[in-house]
């Protein structure tokens, strides 16, 4: 019974659902302290604020993904976490998952840091957008498959009018977008799947990691001297 229990709980979508679970709790928090439309409650929950960033507080940088603005921007979000989330932790496995979800929304969230506006912003998109770039690599570095290639592709489709949607939308922070689909095509990049050697090899498995480190680096010293 102990055996299928951690059989099932290795299979399940664990750390989809406990991220889902930390960013509802956190959005009734937001409700029950004034309101998740309130900038000022959106940064008591962790929410990026430039000006607090670039006196230290790092940290804004990654709890972002956990903070939403209204009911609709969470539901959205929870619903594309759930359900792209879940297939993408099924297919590279719990650990990387967790650190290519967090990582990219990482880098999303610099390149905002970097290049966007000094306003209050916050949501699980530059995440998402690495979920995303998982998808767009895979059907790079799997180019043999039909099925990761064409669902590649799709994805790849499905950024682009996003991102297309982001420039005629307000209030939309498109470099967050773009920094988090970066991130998630070079993180998968430098990981080798699940009981496979790496495909394209250990030169680009590290000069993967190289370039995301680069990137990284850049954005902040960017954005904390602009």
């Amino acid at each position: 019974m102990n055996s299928n229990f951690i059989r099932r709980w290795r299979q399940s979508n664990w750390v989809t659902i406990l991220i889902l679970g930390i960013t509802v709790l956190i959005f009734l928090g937001e409700t029950l302290t004034g309101g998740s439309q309130s900038p000022q409650v959106l940064v008591n929950w962790g929410a990026k604020y430039d000006p607090l960033v670039q006196i230290g507080q790092w940290w804004r940088l990654i709890t972002p993904v956990f903070v939403h603005i209204g009911f609709m921007h969470i539901f959205v979000n929870g619903f594309t976490l759930y359900y792209i989330g879940g297939a993408v932790e099924q297919m590279i496995g719990h650990w990387r998952f967790a650190l290519i979800y967090l990582l990219s929304g990482l880098s999303g969230n610099l390149m905002s840091f970097a290049l966007g506006g000094a306003a209050v912003s916050a949501g699980a998109s530059t995440a998402l957008f690495g979920l995303f770039g998982v998808y767009i690599a895979l059907g790079v570095i799997f180019d043999d498959s039909y099925y990761l290639r064409q669902t590649g592709r799709q994805f790849l489709m499905l950024a682009i009018f996003n991102l297309v949607f982001d420039l005629m939308a307000s209030g939309i922070d498109i470099w967050g977008h773009i920094g988090g689909l970066i991130g998630g095509f070079l993180l998968i990049s430098a990981f080798a799947l699940p009981g496979q050697k790496f495909r394209k090899g250990v030169a680009w498995q590290v000069s993967a990691s190289i370039v995301f480190l680069a990137i990284c680096a850049f954005l902040y010293w960017l954005g904390m001297v602009r």
